[in-house]
């Protein structure tokens, strides 16, 4: 349980990492221990205040056929940033592009990471 809940943190980390080096408004401003801070945040920010966006905005996500889950996601982003002073994140366009990019590079590296350690 441990050992994932790390691989999840650290995963989420590059991820972030490397959404910062693909868009060039999203900004890490430190070193490692930021992005590992900015990685919890965002974890605990997702995990706390996310199911509660998504289950408000279920609606309007049914309608645009989950497309709306992109605007939520950047939503969650852009207050991670707010709380954060070690993440910048530029507009609004940005910050979904950047939702995005997290979302896609976490899932695909999670899933390597649970096939090298199983």
């Amino acid at each position: 349980m441990f050992k994932q809940a790390l691989l999840v943190w650290v995963v989420l980390a590059i991820a972030i990492a490397i959404t910062a080096e693909l868009v060039p408004s999203v900004e890490i401003d430190g070193g490692f221990f930021t992005l590992m801070w900015v990685a919890l945040l965002f974890g605990l920010i997702n995990a706390i205040i996310g199911p509660l966006l998504r289950l408000l905005a279920m609606p309007i996500t049914v309608v645009t056929f989950g497309l709306f889950a992109l605007v939520i996601n950047g939503v969650l982003l852009v207050l991670t940033a707010g709380l954060s002073s070690g993440l910048n994140v530029g507009g609004f366009l940005a910050s979904i592009l950047a939702a995005l990019l997290i979302s896609v590079l976490s899932t695909a590296l999670e899933w390597i990471g649970l096939k090298v350690l199983s």
